[in-house]
């Protein structure tokens, strides 16, 4: 009989989960699912925060979709989902099993996503300087917590437990009491040190940081756990791996030789390559930098330009158009927008508009936002708008990673993956311009699926 291994992405905007074949490594089932969870800040805080009772509903919605007699085989399961972002609950009561069959959410947060943007610059240059090599940006769990301590230090009081949330779905999967959390993550938290696997917990204690915070730390590729009841008819005592980075797994599904460089353009974009064994990052963050260090499996490093601005930019420049129709008294699905866009720029090869889409800053350069340049009355098109705009989004990621710093790492051969690439033949189009390097497309290159094949390799 076959055994399955199961991956599950929690991601910004949907849920996955993949069914995997231990034996051929194939995709035996798999279903997708919109989270629909986003908050709308009235607050004025530039919060981003998600309903986490309703990522969970999605959570359970998904995994009940795949085939219930497959579940029953489940050897292991592996969990990826969106880095940086924090969630916090009661370690003792985080939620709540319905006939030890699914859990719901319980005595938790929202959750507060990478996308947050609370913490200004101001703000940040006020905390403590991290033993890192990795900057801290808004958006990233410490400075998030960091937030709360000066801001509303009464909200930490209510929770015992914080991690990202594929970390919470593994704490309550597993039944710990607390949270444990792989390098991945808390590198994406800031206030880490990869090198040394460990907190900066003298410089945080220093600071007042609520320390009892911290999750425990342990290897990427590991386990968490046992699971503490059926789910959705896997079994109880099912081997539950700590959960990974979406980027990580991402490109675990999809790098095949070590001279592969991938670019993903899904919400965000990035353009990453594996540096060599021996590679050691920096002593201290490198904030102007527009290329960071990140960890992935075996102590290796992960060369990585990572964009705030990319597949978001272009749902931006969807939902503008959406509301201005609206106000004109011409609505049209979102969906069938998008279509005839990309259409309206097939049929526009070339186009001389500049659009620089950087409308969410960047890490290393927060204050540069969005510009349209040598606008004309011969470029005004929707064929030219949004075919500058997706060359645009990949002269940003190049300008972030330029192809000699490709050339000289020895990359012989682009994979692009993401949900972007996928929708968009426009953004293909301008990848394959982009690029002195072939251009090939991943055929499993998403965090589901990598996050399982971890599983296959590492356990």
């Amino acid at each position: 009989m076959s055994a399955y291994i199961l991956g599950v992405d929690v991601g910004t905007t949907s849920v996955k989960a993949v069914l995997i074949e231990t034996g051929s490594r194939s995709v035996a089932a798999s279903h997708t699912l919109p989270t629909t969870s986003d908050i709308i800040d009235d607050r004025g805080i530039k919060a981003r925060e998600q309903e986490t009772g309703r990522i969970i509903d999605t959570l359970n919605r998904c995994i009940g979709l795949l085939p219930r007699d497959k579940l029953q085989q489940v050897s292991s399961i592996g969990l990826s989902g969106q880095m940086h972002g924090v969630l916090f609950w009661k370690a003792k009561s985080g939620c709540d099993w319905f006939k030890k069959d699914f859990f719901t959410a319980r005595d938790t947060s929202q959750l507060i996503t990478w996308q947050d943007g609370r913490c200004s610059s101001n703000f940040l240059s006020s905390l403590p300087k991290p033993d890192s090599h990795l900057s801290v940006a808004t958006g990233f769990g410490c400075a998030t917590i960091f937030w709360y301590l000066r801001h509303r230090h009464e909200f930490l009081e209510d929770f015992t437990a914080a991690g990202t949330i594929q970390d919470y779905v593994v704490s309550m999967l597993c039944g710990l009491d607390g949270c444990v959390m792989t390098p991945q993550n808390a590198a994406s938290w800031g206030f880490f040190n990869t090198s040394t696997n460990q907190w900066n917990t003298d410089i945080l204690k220093g600071a007042g940081f609520p320390l009892h915070l911290l999750p425990q730390c342990v290897p990427s590729g590991g386990l968490a756990g046992l699971t503490c009841s059926d789910w959705h008819g896997i079994p109880a005592g099912t081997p539950v791996g700590a959960a990974l980075g979406d980027f990580q797994c991402s490109v675990y599904s999809c790098m095949s030789a070590r001279t592969d460089a991938v670019l993903n353009i899904s919400t965000s974009a990035q353009l990453t390559f594996a540096m060599p064994a021996d590679f050691k990052p920096p002593d201290s963050p490198q904030p102007a930098s527009s290329i960071s260090y990140f960890p992935y499996f075996d102590d290796s490093y992960l060369a990585v330009a990572a964009s705030l601005n990319g597949g978001n930019v272009l749902a931006t420049f969807v939902q503008m158009l959406t509301s201005w129709m609206k106000d004109l008294g011409a609505e049209m699905s979102d969906l069938c927008l998008y279509e005839k866009l990309i259409h309206c720029a097939l049929n526009q090869e070339t186009s001389d508009l500049m659009v620089s889409p950087t409308i969410l800053g960047e890490r290393h350069d927060p204050l540069c936002l969005g510009q349209a340049t040598n606008i004309s009355t011969t470029n005004i098109s929707l064929g030219h708008v949004t075919r500058a705009l997706c060359r645009g989004v990949l002269d940003n990621i190049t300008s972030m990673m330029p192809a000699e710093r490709l050339q000289q790492a020895g990359v012989s051969r682009i994979v692009g993956s993401g949900s972007a690439i996928a929708r968009n033949e426009v953004l293909r189009q301008e990848v394959e311009k982009a690029f002195p390097q072939p251009v090939v497309y991943g055929q499993n290159a998403d965090s589901a699926v990598g996050v399982a094949m971890v599983l296959c390799d590492q356990l």
